[in-house]
């Protein structure tokens, strides 16, 4: 009896062996690819040296599967799902057994990663984690505040992070368990609203991820609820911002969109500021010297930045849509500048120059150019000429353009000669 209970003994001892040789362990950690790149429709990750695609075709707002990655081989690639191009590649320390996510953010051409260890500790029961992160490279530092699902100002809010930095996080806050309103806007100035989450649920004895994404147009913000080892939530952006400039001469106006007022008994010309307007096709109403002046609907995609400008005769005013890009520039040393033409007695093409080197050009009444990035300057010359005159329509000496600025120079009014056009640089941020 005891040779025979020494053999079995021998007999699982082996078969253990064996299927441990096999591979009944996983020496891997697992990573996982996140696509919060606004401008980026479909990535892909790859892993190890020789890049070896583990996920394909990972749209925007949504999270893969996890997938297995050597310790000692931890080079990870983001890449073009349509051409196999490498955006961005790091290098992470990694943890046999570990669960991480890889967050994906920017913009096209600027593509940038994060990554997230899923190690944390869960918390009491009634209580919840909530890290944010601020991976909106365009919005600048942001407040985070949270109220009631019901309540619809920020009077008794609860501050979750203040002045969190694009590029980094507020750390894990331990809170209240439950569904609550968040309200994200510009650091100090929460009348300048970037995002609201009407209802977002933070789970009891769970731990989050506010991730904080980009916008086409540059300031409003998208969020998205990542769960430790769980699923992702995104709260996309229901707002556009509008503003409204009139090049018309000596008159009167008001406007709104969607019922929010644009201009209120201004006097044109004029250059409005940008407002919130649910996205969609809002309706418009303008009126111009105490006349209402039918204009169409227009199609505003939620979290863009938008110009409408109203030009042209004062008795028969011609009103357009202009997409405007207020995001800051890509590198640390250069501006962004356009030229946005409003002229209602000069049809000639425009053309903007900064230090005599041409930055616009062809710019028609009723068009703004694509913005283009220069190195910051101080004491330049800005001028804008017609393409049928030497002489300058706006000039502008001893002129600081800043690092990091974004500026338009603006032409309204009649624009026949230097005299008649209402021309100005405007910082937008």
């Amino acid at each position: 009896m005891r040779l025979k209970s020494l053999a079995l003994g021998l007999s699982l001892a082996a078969s253990v062996a064996l299927v441990t040789g096999c591979g009944g362990s996983d020496d891997t950690a697992k990573v996982r690819l996140l696509n919060a790149s606004i401008g980026s429709t479909s990535l892909d990750l790859a892993v190890g040296d020789d890049e070896t695609v583990v996920t394909s075709g990972l749209a925007y707002a949504t999270v893969g599967d996890y997938e297995g990655v050597d310790p000692d081989d931890s080079l990870l690639e983001v890449q073009n799902s349509t051409s196999g191009a490498t955006l961005v590649s790091s290098t992470p320390t990694l943890s046999t057994s570990s669960k991480y996510t890889l967050i994906a953010y920017g913009v096209s051409g600027s593509v940038k990663t994060t990554l997230v260890t899923e190690a944390e500790d869960t918390p009491d029961s009634g209580k919840t984690k909530l890290q944010i992160l601020n991976l909106a490279p365009d919005a600048g530092s942001l407040d985070i505040y949270e109220t009631g699902t019901t309540e619809t100002s920020l009077d008794n809010a609860a501050t979750l992070a203040s002045t969190v930095a694009s590029g980094s996080g507020s750390g894990y806050l331990s809170i209240k368990s439950g569904s609550f309103r968040l309200v994200v806007t510009a650091a100090g100035d929460t009348s300048d609203v970037r995002l609201e989450i009407p209802s977002i649920t933070l789970p009891d004895k769970g731990v989050s991820t506010l991730i904080l994404t980009g916008s086409n147009g540059g300031l409003l913000v998208n969020g998205m609820q990542l769960v430790q080892k769980g699923t992702l939530t995104n709260y996309a952006n229901t707002n556009a911002r509008v503003r409204l400039v009139s090049g018309l001469t000596s008159a009167g106006l008001s406007a709104s969109a969607g019922g929010t007022p644009l201009l209120t008994a201004s006097s044109s010309p004029a250059i409005g500021s940008y407002v919130k307007v649910t996205a969609g096709t809002p309706a418009v109403t303008l009126t111009v010297n105490g006349t209402s002046v039918t204009v169409s609907a227009p199609t505003l995609v939620a979290g863009n930045d938008y110009t409408l400008l109203v030009y042209g005769d004062a008795a028969s005013p011609t009103v357009t849509l202009l997409s405007d890009d207020n995001k800051l520039p890509t590198t640390s040393t250069t501006a962004k500048i356009r030229l946005l033409n409003g002229l209602t007695g000069n049809t000639s093409a425009m053309t903007l120059y900064v230090d005599y080197s041409v930055k616009a050009t062809g710019v028609t009444p009723g068009s703004v150019s694509t913005p283009v990035q220069m190195t910051a300057t101080t004491d330049s010359l800005v001028t804008v000429n017609s393409s049928s005159s030497s002489t300058p329509l706006f000039s502008q000496s001893d002129t600081t353009i800043t690092a990091q600025g974004v500026y338009t120079v603006f032409l309204l009014g009649d624009g026949t000669s230097a005299t008649t056009v209402g021309a100005s640089l405007v910082k937008e941020r």
